[in-house]
């Protein structure tokens, strides 16, 4: 079969561009190769319960101005859905749980840098209710009335608020005759949202969340006896990609400047 000319232009034309199709695809192929896995200098990344949103953007933002060549990636979620996430290999250089229990057991998967580990803040239980609920609230049996629908509560197995809030209803023997009320949430705000929607007539959520909202109000304090004390420990991974921004920040945590960020919001600060 005989190809004309201009028919053997179009084939040189087409090997070509496949030749560099090929040249570049193998030369990004040899770049991933050799890529460096760890995070650019400056970078941090902050696994921290969903609590801590407000508070701890706040501290972000500060920081970041303070030290120009550091960017903060904060991560909020459940205590437990993180330490799931740090088990599982996500990138963190810091965790601030909402629970000793999720700190611990990564503490004893020897995950967490026990020498850059403590407790931090501590916090209080309450149910709240819509800012225009004029019920009567005295205590925990209240969520027994026939008007309360719905309760809202983080899942107990994830979300150190649900958690406690479980340990109240059960000290009070009413953890299995509220079971058919309850709506569970994927982390304590998931629970202010659904209290400030209407789709939960009370939620169990901690004091400090409580303030961030206008929608709601505290119905009443649970006793803090009926529950294990709120206590937020922060320690910095063993696997921290950039170690010494990592211990900067963990310091910076500790200071005045920061504990007064916190206390705005409305944590405590162990003596």
């Amino acid at each position: 079969m005989r190809i004309s000319w201009k028919h053997g232009i179009m084939i040189m034309m087409i090997c070509a561009c496949m030749a560099v199709v090929v040249g570049c695809s193998q030369e990004a192929l040899d770049n991933a190769g050799t890529a460096d896995s760890s995070s650019p200098a400056g970078q941090l990344t902050i696994s921290a319960a969903a609590s801590l949103t407000d508070a701890l953007t706040e501290i972000q933002q500060s920081y970041e101005e303070q030290n120009e060549n550091i960017t903060i990636y904060l991560n909020f979620g459940g205590s437990g859905t993180l330490q799931r996430q740090i088990e599982q290999g996500a990138p963190a250089d810091l965790f601030l749980s909402a629970s000793p229990r999720n700190m611990q057991a990564l503490v004893d998967q020897q995950l967490i840098d026990t020498e850059r580990e403590r407790t931090l803040l501590t916090n209080e239980l309450v149910v709240i209710v819509p800012q225009d609920d004029e019920s009567a609230w005295e205590n925990i049996d209240a969520l027994m009335r026939e008007e309360i629908r719905h309760v809202a509560i983080g899942i107990p197995e994830s979300v150190p608020a649900g958690h406690y809030a479980k340990e109240a209803l059960v000290h009070a023997d009413l953890w299995d005759d509220l079971s058919a009320k309850m709506v569970q949430a994927q982390d304590v705000r998931q629970v202010l949202q659904y209290v400030e929607t209407g789709n939960a007539d009370a939620g169990f959520v901690y004091r400090t969340d409580a303030r961030t909202s206008q929608q709601v109000k505290v119905a009443f304090t649970v006793d803090a006896n009926t529950y294990t004390p709120v206590e937020y420990p922060v320690g910095i991974l063993k696997s921290a990609a950039n170690r010494q921004e990592a211990e900067d920040f963990y310091s910076y945590l500790q200071t005045e400047q920061a504990l007064d960020v916190f206390e705005k919001y409305g944590f405590a600060i162990p003596k």
